[in-house]
C-alpha cells in the first residue's frame, strides 16, 4: 500500500475506534458521584487531548507499519492499542476501577516498550509516543488515586 493512503488509513481508524468508545462510554453521573484527587482536570480537556494524541498514535502506527511491519514495535504498537481501547468500557462502562487500573498500567508499560524498542530504529516514532507516555503517566495516578480515595 502506499505511504500516504496507509497514514490517513491508520490515523482515520485510530481516530474513529476512539471517538466510537468515547462516545459509547461518557462518563456520567456515576462518575461524577467519584471522590476525585485536587489534581484532577475538568472534563472538557480530554476530548482534546485524546483526539490529538489518538492522530500522533495513528501517525505513527503507519510509519511503524510501513518501515518496520514485522518487528516488536508493531506489536507493542498493536498492544497499546488494545489496551487503550479497553480502558474507558471497564472504566465508564462497567465501573471496574480496579481492573481498570490494570489495564492502565498495561497501556503504560506497552506505551514504554514501544518507546525503548522504537529508540534505534525509528527515532521519530519514539520522540512522538513521549507525549502519550507523559499523559498515560498522568492518566495512570489519576485512576489509581481515584481507586484510593473510593
Amino acid at each position: 500500500m502506499p505511504p500516504l493512503p496507509t497514514y490517513a488509513l491508520f490515523i482515520v481508524a485510530v481516530v474513529a475506534c476512539g471517538l466510537l468508545i468515547g462516545i459509547n462510554n461518557i462518563p456520567g453521573e456515576w462518575y461524577q458521584s467519584l471522590q476525585k484527587p485536587p489534581f484532577n482536570p475538568p472534563n472538557w480537556i480530554f476530548a482534546p487531548v485524546w483526539t490529538t494524541l489518538y492522530v500522533i498514535i495513528g501517525y505513527v502506527g503507519a510509519r511503524t507499519f510501513l518501515h518496520h511491519r514485522r518487528s516488536r514495535a508493531m506489536r507493542f504498537w498493536g498492544a497499546q492499542m488494545l489496551f487503550n481501547f479497553a480502558w474507558s468500557p471497564l472504566f465508564f462502562g462497567f465501573h471496574e476501577i480496579a481492573l481498570a487500573l490494570i489495564v492502565i498500567l498495561a497501556l503504560l508499560i506497552s506505551v514504554y516498550a514501544f518507546i525503548a524498542v522504537s529508540w534505534q530504529q525509528d527515532r521519530l516514532s519514539a520522540w512522538l509516543f513521549m507525549p502519550y507516555a507523559a499523559w498515560v503517566s498522568f492518566a495512570t495516578l489519576l485512576n489509581g488515586s481515584i481507586l484510593l480515595l473510593n
